[in-house]
């Protein structure tokens, strides 16, 4: 399938009428009290509620692109507040309540985001939306069911989830094959692109210097090193996510997963009729290769999913572009959920990278000692997360002892991935296998493959 503009960065910002010009870069040496590496979500979330808490504090991120260049601004747009990491993994080193207490935290973020938003001014296109994820299939179904009562265990509120039998599912969205769904609800759907760039404005606004073209050689404690020049600063936060393989030393400690996402043209309302999705809800579907899908405020289809999953070495995309096969491939995913799209143009397709930590369990935490901080793994949530990262950060780095700074997630720590050529060959296996596995439950398989469940295994997802 051919596709208009590829790579560019995302076509987020083609919706605002291009790229972002650049600040200013690094002007030399200088001294802060704590300097940000780092200016997507997470970097500008945390310089926000620092400085917001203590106005004296000089604060400055440093970037290599500009505001907004990664995930904060490619991502697919849902403001979830979801908790996708293994609860059992948390509560193994802390408790059952402490779990749920995240939990709380993690779905209180789509009420702050919006906040924030409005008593800042970011028009982002937001809007409040269920998550619906959909089942195709009665293996699909199964693991809906299971997830659902999963929810229910670890007290997810009752009013905030729902499942949905095939005939409610396809009144929603008209799926094809559609089996049920669980469903997320009070979620928001966002333009990333708004977000990022009206947040950015707003840490300015307060006083924080954002420098862009700055390039970090080096982060130790005391100092980050860049190509511009050196800040020298007490406190340090590293908000790199999916480039933090990128930095000296970092090289295995999170692995920058690729998806990829293509944007349809605007769609006619004809077709919005057969297609229906009136309440534009995040779509996503119970395959194993998953995908992520949300209509947009101009009536067109964003589709994402995985790809080309990760690239040797762990090096990034260049500004975006993917591959024609990453095209090919989410183009039959969309045609395959939705028949009615077939005839439709492709407008835009572009990729990024996201962090993966060893466990797949995000983290955040700030080490005294050193005085560096950092969060991320977001493993694909970090629309949401990352704005508890900002909140949880101010309170680290004043050394507050708060709820969220006794988060089970604060201050963990876990093994590093595995040298290369073990680290491509565990993470393509893994998604190969999982393609194998969703071939046999669509063919018919009434349970969860045992590939599926073998994937898992292998690299501890």
């Amino acid at each position: 399938m051919d596709v208009s503009v590829n790579g560019n960065v995302s076509f987020w910002y083609a919706d605002i009428g291009g790229l972002p010009g650049y600040r200013p870069s690094l002007p030399g040496d200088i001294e802060a009290d704590v300097c940000i590496v780092g200016a997507g979500y997470t970097g500008l979330w945390t310089a926000y509620y620092l400085k917001q808490a203590e106005p004296s504090l000089r604060i400055v991120l440093v970037e290599k692109e500009f505001a907004g260049f990664g995930a904060s601004g490619r991502n697919g747009g849902w403001l979830s507040g979801g908790f996708g990491w293994s609860r059992e993994r948390y509560a193994q080193h802390s408790s059952r309540g402490a779990v749920i207490d995240m939990q709380r935290a993690m779905l209180g973020t789509v009420d702050e985001v919006i906040a924030v938003a409005a008593k800042e001014g970011i028009d982002a296109d937001i809007r409040r939306v269920d998550n619906l994820n959909v089942a195709t299939n009665p293996a699909q179904w199964q693991r809906a069911q299971a997830d659902y009562q999963e929810a229910r265990r670890w007290e997810v509120p009752e009013e905030r989830m729902a499942l949905l039998n095939a005939g409610e599912a396809r009144a929603r969205i008209a799926i094809h094959n559609a089996q049920g769904a669980f469903v997320l609800r009070d979620v928001a759907r966002v333009q990333p692109a708004k977000l990022v760039q009206g947040l950015a404005a707003a840490v300015v606004r307060l006083g924080v210097p954002i420098y862009e073209q700055t390039t970090v050689r080096s982060i130790e404690k005391g100092r980050v090193t860049t190509d511009r020049g050196t800040v020298r600063a007490e406190k340090i936060v590293r908000a790199t996510e999916g480039f933090t393989a990128g930095l000296p030393g970092q090289q295995r400690l999170w692995l920058p997963l690729n998806s990829a996402i293509v944007v349809t043209e605007p769609l006619p309302d004809a077709l919005w009729k057969q297609i229906g999705w009136d309440g534009y809800e995040v779509l996503g579907d119970g395959a194993h290769a998953y995908c992520y899908a949300q209509r947009t405020r101009e009536g067109r289809i964003a589709m994402g999913g995985r790809g080309v999953p990760y690239r040797f070495g762990s090096r990034t995309d260049t500004r975006g572009q993917t591959q024609q096969a990453t095209i090919d491939k989410l183009h039959e995913i969309l045609v395959t959920l939705l028949p009615q799209t077939r005839g439709l143009r492709l407008d835009h397709a572009w990729c990024g990278v996201l962090g993966v930590p060893r466990d797949w369990c995000t983290s955040c935490g700030f080490d005294r000692q050193s005085g560096i901080g950092w969060a991320g793994g977001y493993v694909g949530l970090g629309v949401s997360s990352s704005n508890l990262s900002g909140r949880t950060l101010r309170d680290l780095l004043l050394g507050r002892d708060t709820e969220l700074t006794r988060l089970p997630w604060v201050n963990r720590q876990v093994r590093q991935w595995e040298p290369e050529p073990l680290r491509w060959l565990g993470v393509h296996s893994m998604y190969q296998l999982y393609r194998l596995a969703d071939q046999r439950e669509a063919a018919g398989l009434p349970r969860t493959s045992r590939l599926a469940a073998f994937a898992d295994r292998l690299t501890g997802h």
